[in-house]
């Protein structure tokens, strides 16, 4: 089996990475890719409504893992202490993807493509000078004037999304299973 490619979306809140996140998982996946993507979330996650039978045999039943399956759709819900590592959540449930894109993560050891808008934040989360930097694979930015050492591609460049799509392939972390 090969290995799965993982990266990571990152970006000050509301800076575009769900928006990103989902175009490049549409680019792949159109390229024939398997794709396959974690949210990172700092609340925890409410996807059942009170009082249907799944959500009882989590909640009442205190169940370790709920999978809720139906046609065309399966949901696992999982008690777990463990810090949700995107390296580990790839290797325990993705490993069978082409490529994982994980959302948010921003402090993992992982290949970084950041959104950066001016109208969320003067100032980049990449900085050259600290000790991560190289981590960053690419910037999608409307900032005109930003430079750095990474790859930074402007949303009204022609074909931005498919180099991203091709620079993210190269450069993505290969987790092995």
């Amino acid at each position: 089996m090969a290995a799965t490619r993982l990266l990571s979306i990152i970006g000050r809140k509301n800076a575009g990475k769900t928006t990103l996140t989902v175009a490049l998982a549409s680019e792949y996946a159109r390229r024939g890719h398997r794709v396959m993507t974690i949210k990172h979330g700092h609340h925890p996650a409410d996807l059942d409504r009170k009082g249907t039978d799944s959500w009882r045999h989590f909640h009442e039943g205190r169940a370790e893992r709920v999978l809720m399956a139906s046609p065309e759709l399966r949901v696992l819900f999982e008690r777990t202490a463990d810090d949700y590592d995107p390296i580990g959540l790839t290797r325990r449930y993705l490993h069978d993807a082409d490529i994982v894109l994980a959302e948010g993560f921003k402090h993992a050891p992982l290949p970084k493509i950041e959104v950066f808008r001016r109208a969320v934040s003067d100032q980049p989360l990449y900085d050259a000078a600290s000790g991560n930097s190289s981590e960053w694979v690419a910037i999608v930015t409307d900032d005109h004037e930003l430079e750095a050492r990474c790859h930074v591609l402007r949303f009204q460049d022609t074909m931005w999304l498919q180099l991203l799509a091709n620079v993210g392939w190269e450069r993505a972390l290969s987790v092995s299973p």
